[in-house]
């Protein structure tokens, strides 16, 4: 066997390059993190800022003012609106507990190991004992947590604004290095991944606004604790495909159980049932199918982006490896990405054929 002084150095080389590249992913993560977010949030925002845009007619500056303030005005509404119960639910949530255990161990199965466990008799004790716990070490680690999340989204919406604001002269600019004969192929891939991202993700931030508000309105009326705090991981936690809507409605259904079997099984369906026409509804409606893969696959983008950059990996990877197939099938076939349809065609077939009984499409002229 020959050895090549080149072969070593191009191997040397490439060691460095994935040392130094893991070691700045790994010094940059949470930089990275809060602008992978922050645009992703530019992405969903953008078609409603072309709305706005559209109808005031002004520049594109007083569309993202507008916009952004509309939606800081909302959130902040429904903070004062939601923030009171959720205190209130929050101080009764400690002196409701044992007795929900209490009432949960005359349960068949489950009740005589909870009886022999002491588990009611545990809980309140530690409760009782928690305050005295908590040195002031880990009272600083929750403040610098909570402290470092409030920044770490800020940071993100600052991003979003900033991409929204100046996010067409940079794509000017970025377009005029590409080499001329290539810019007719990089405007291709540009166009269909603004658009496949951002119908993915618009669509999607709408329709986990909807399932949130469903969990935080059922929540209150069956009296779930925490119902608010319930609701918004419902919203965060639906944008994962495939295993967020599981992970939501198993949220919610226990802290449900706290208040009894009877109020568990009552938001489960509830939440179950609007789960399934979110997926066979609202979701086509809204989103159409502007990633169109298999839930396999879905599934399995969803793990591996998890696996690699967290939770944003796990929102981005779909959208993405939807932008790589849309691109294969345009080059491959000449099939455009995300085409637009009516609402109706989005609609499950069932669905459309109540609708074209009840209110026949009107026919082409």
């Amino acid at each position: 066997m020959r050895f090549e002084p080149r072969s070593a150095v191009g191997l040397v080389l490439g060691i460095l390059i994935v040392t130094f590249g893991a070691g700045f992913l790994a010094s940059t993560k949470r930089s990275l993190t809060i602008l992978a977010v922050g645009i992703l949030l530019a992405f969903a925002i953008e078609p409603l800022v072309q709305l706005v845009q559209r109808r005031v007619g002004g520049r594109r500056s007083l569309a993202v003012g507008l916009v952004s303030a509309a939606l800081f005005t909302g959130f902040t509404a429904l903070a004062v609106t939601v923030g009171p119960a959720a205190v209130d639910q929050i101080e009764r949530f400690g002196e409701e507990l044992p007795d929900t255990l209490a009432e949960i161990e005359s349960l068949p199965v489950v009740g005589p190991r909870l009886r022999e466990a002491d588990a009611a008799e545990r809980i309140e004790e530690w409760i009782d004992t928690l305050p005295a716990n908590l040195d002031d070490d880990e009272i600083g680690d929750v403040a610098r947590g909570a402290l470092n999340a409030v920044l770490n989204a800020l940071g993100a919406i600052l991003v979003a604004v900033v991409v929204l604001l100046d996010g067409p002269r940079l794509v000017d600019r970025l377009r005029v290095l590409v080499p001329e004969p290539y810019r007719p192929r990089a405007d291709r891939v540009g166009r269909a991944f603004a658009k496949v991202v951002g119908t993915y993700f618009a669509g999607s931030l709408l329709v986990a606004t909807i399932g949130g508000t469903w969990v935080l309105v059922v929540g209150l009326v069956v009296g779930v604790p925490l119902a608010p705090v319930a609701a918004i991981w419902y919203a965060v936690v639906s944008l994962i495909p495939q295993i967020g809507g599981f992970l939501g409605t198993s949220f919610v259904t226990l802290l449900a159980l706290t208040q009894g079997v009877v109020p568990a099984l009552i938001v489960l369906v509830l939440v179950t049932g609007y789960m399934n026409f979110e997926n066979y509804v609202i979701t086509p409606a809204v989103v159409g199918e502007s990633v169109d893969l298999s839930p396999p696959v879905t599934m399995l983008a969803a793990l591996v982006g998890g696996a690699a950059a967290g939770v944003p990996g796990a929102l981005a990877a779909t959208p993405l490896v939807g932008t790589v197939k849309a691109l294969y099938m345009e080059a491959r076939f000449g099939e455009q990405p995300v085409e637009d349809q009516p609402l109706r065609e989005r609609l499950p077939g069932p669905i459309r054929r109540v609708l074209d009984r009840v209110r026949p499409p009107a026919e082409a002229p």
